[in-house]
């Protein structure tokens, strides 16, 4: 996700979507609210690369994110507020408007974007508390446009390797499922992670804990919240920056979540623990690293891991670990099932009322750690 917005210059470049393929829908016409990393990173290559939509539209305050909006997408309009990004749609130019923005503006962009017309992807954190949430599906509801939340990481590898070995069965029956995504990094003071309250969104748990929510309850389904604990390790921060959860699964299955950006060293990515059964796979899933770097989702390798970072599957003692492939990531997945939600009336990748349950969650573990 970006940060607040500065002020910024717009650039007059009109964006052309391009001759379109004989007997098909035009391009989906696009804007992005926010070019900091989740939209620099996250939305723009997913959609500049695939030809079922045009980025005609950016948004961006900062002059230095402009600039790079305009390196990178050349054809595309940039803009120096939500408001006049919003004021496209309204104007019967834009049909997708992905929010890259803060969690604290979402509900209220979200629903101009809804009543103006278009079809909206929202970045996680999906929304800073329930009583948002309720009010951005309601108009979404009302309005009979399109509305996903984009939980990228049911598409890592490693996460989509977990969903095969359960299908399998490969485990047996599961009683313990742990998911850890910790660094060492930056206090991110000067980012919206580090600057905003818990009540506007701010903080690991929004942050990172709405993957790690969201991916624990599409793999084992509802749960309650039994524990949680919300630490501040550096100082002159808005939220906490190390976390953790315990989740009961309504199927039995207990979930223990763990997220730092303050971890000199890092557990398993993932360890699942079956009755018959194990997995453990160490590392993050490379779409993003990837991306950082410049790559294309297009590319040859995009999505691969290699070998070495495969995880390991069997019971200590019994006989070797076997390591076993790690499915090819697949971010680009969720914007081809945007495009055909928008063009063919399918269902959306994430449905909003997934995202809200993990909102749910979030807002409750605030409320535990208060106690």
């Amino acid at each position: 996700m970006p940060d607040a917005f500065d002020d910024a210059t717009p650039s007059t470049t009109t964006a052309d979507p391009g001759p379109q393929a004989p007997g098909r829908t035009a391009a989906i016409r696009t804007g992005i609210i926010g070019f900091g990393l989740a939209g620099r990173v996250f939305h723009a290559p997913f959609v500049a690369t695939n030809p079922a939509f045009a980025l005609t539209t950016i948004a961006t305050s900062s002059p230095e994110r402009a600039a790079e909006a305009r390196a990178a997408h050349p054809t595309a309009r940039i803009v120096p507020t939500p408001e006049a990004l919003l004021d496209e749609v309204r104007a019967g130019r834009l049909d997708l408007v992905i929010l890259a923005s803060p969690p604290h503006v979402h509900r209220e962009q979200a629903i101009a974007a809804l009543e103006a017309g278009a079809a909206v992807v929202i970045d996680k954190p999906f929304a800073p508390s329930v009583g948002d949430a309720e009010a951005i599906i309601a108009a979404a509801h009302a309005t009979q446009r399109p509305l996903t939340v984009f939980q990228n990481r049911r598409f890592d590898g490693d996460f989509l390797t977990v969903r095969r070995l359960l299908a399998d069965g490969a485990l047996g029956r599961i009683h313990r499922f742990e998911s850890t995504f910790e660094r060492m990094g930056a206090a991110k003071r000067e980012q919206w992670q580090g600057q905003l309250t818990p009540a506007q969104g701010g903080g690991i748990l929004f942050d990172l804990g709405s993957h790690l929510v969201d991916q624990a309850l599409t793999l084992f389904g509802p749960a309650t919240l039994e524990h949680a604990e919300l630490t501040t390790v550096r100082e002159g921060i808005g939220s906490e920056d190390d976390a953790f959860l315990s989740l009961r699964h309504d199927s039995g299955v207990r979930s223990h979540l763990t997220m730092s950006r303050a971890a000199a060293q890092s557990g398993p990515r993932f360890r699942v623990l079956g009755d018959e059964s194990g997995y453990t796979v160490h590392g993050l899933d490379g779409q993003e690293a990837a991306l950082r770097r410049g790559a294309q989702p297009t590319d040859p390798s995009y999505g691969e891991t290699p070998e070495a970072e495969w995880g390991l599957l069997g019971v200590d003692g019994a006989a070797p670990l076997e390591r076993v492939p790690t499915e090819r990531g697949r971010y680009p997945a969720f914007y081809e099932q945007v495009a055909a939600s928008i063009l063919d009336d399918a269902p959306v990748p994430v449905d909003a009322r997934e995202a809200l349950e993990t909102v749910r969650i979030l807002e409750s573990a605030h409320r535990f750690d208060r106690g």
